[in-house]
């Protein structure tokens, strides 16, 4: 019998989500609940496992762990994308990748229900009803009428434009090799520059995927571009935006505020500004958890894992 561990399984979900029963004669299912950021201890934990089910970047498999799993055999990842694992590295130590589906849906819905709190200053306005404080201490901005700039156009950028003309908003787009005849297709004007986006914007809302290209995209001198009244939002990678320089904006309003779904370390430490500064309205990486979500992921899992077994794996990556 062959072991599977089911890595960062926060809501004790795994189980719940697909039929594992289809595989109950031939692997043992260990879901782990909580993060390991120690690599030895997580080196201890998974070096009996010939399988193992990572959820997005959670977990980051470089070089150097996969040569302490000498037992790993299949690696299953969430989704068909994911930066955080060595892809090289796995091909050279005998382990083969799969991935599963992952819809849209979900990170689209929580860049707008970001957008909509920062506007409302739901946050502030939630805290003082429940904590008995002022009735009515904000004034929101409207959404009819203001820009929304969105950096990267594609799946789920192109789905947060169409909800943003649906508020009345004016969206603009703006990436590296975007074209006009991709933004015409879209219904949204094309940024001449990366800067004209960033100056005229309400709203930013970042949809890019992290590369050599994009690492960085956002420091200082880009955020001082920006409005004091406008509001940046960043469900894709946190590495996009310089933390840095974007917390020093946010402690010195030169920003209205943030909307952050992704951090540069996961979970974020106790201690961090992110939780502490009253212009941010942050979430714990939730883009793409969802039921829907989930279902697909572990029944994928399921299905990568029975194809592994059989010899003919499926949805490989590697």
């Amino acid at each position: 019998m062959k072991t599977c561990v089911i890595l960062d399984d926060y809501q004790d979900a795994a189980r719940h989500m697909a039929d594992w029963s289809t595989l109950a004669d031939r692997v043992k299912i260990v879901p782990l609940h909580h993060h390991i950021a120690d690599e030895q201890a997580l080196v201890a934990a998974l070096a009996d496992a010939e399988i193992i089910v990572i959820m997005r970047e959670r977990t980051p498999f470089p070089a150097r762990l996969f040569a302490r799993l000498p037992a790993l055999r299949l690696l299953v990842t969430s989704g068909t994308r994911n930066a955080a694992i060595d892809l090289a590295a796995a091909g050279a130590h005998g382990v083969t990748v799969c991935g599963t589906g992952s819809g849209a849906e979900a990170p689209v819905e929580l860049t707008w229900a970001l957008i909509l709190g920062l506007a409302r200053h739901l946050v502030t306005e939630n805290a003082a009803l429940r904590q008995g404080g002022p009735w009515q201490s904000t004034i929101g901005a409207d959404l009819y009428g203001r820009r929304l700039g969105l950096l990267g156009l594609g799946r789920i950028g192109t789905r947060v434009g169409m909800i943003g003309r649906a508020f009345g908003m004016k969206i603009t787009a703006w990436s590296p090799n975007l074209t006009p005849e991709r933004t015409d297709a879209a219904g949204v004007a094309l940024a001449a520059s990366k800067e004209e986006l960033l100056e005229t914007s309400d709203f930013v809302s970042i949809h890019l995927v992290l590369g050599d290209s994009t690492r960085g995209l956002l420091g200082a001198p880009e955020l001082a571009r920006m409005p004091a009244h406008a509001c940046l939002v960043n469900t894709a990678r946190a590495a996009i935006v310089d933390q840095a320089a974007l917390i020093a904006a946010l402690e010195g309003k030169q920003i209205a505020g943030a909307g952050l779904d992704v951090f540069d370390c996961e979970p974020l430490p106790a201690d961090h500004p992110f939780r502490r500064l009253p212009n941010v309205l942050a979430t714990p990486h939730l883009g793409y958890v969802t039921d829907g979500n989930y279902r697909t992921y572990f029944t994928e899992a399921v299905e990568d894992i029975a194809a592994w077994l059989a010899g003919t794996p499926v949805r490989v990556l590697a």
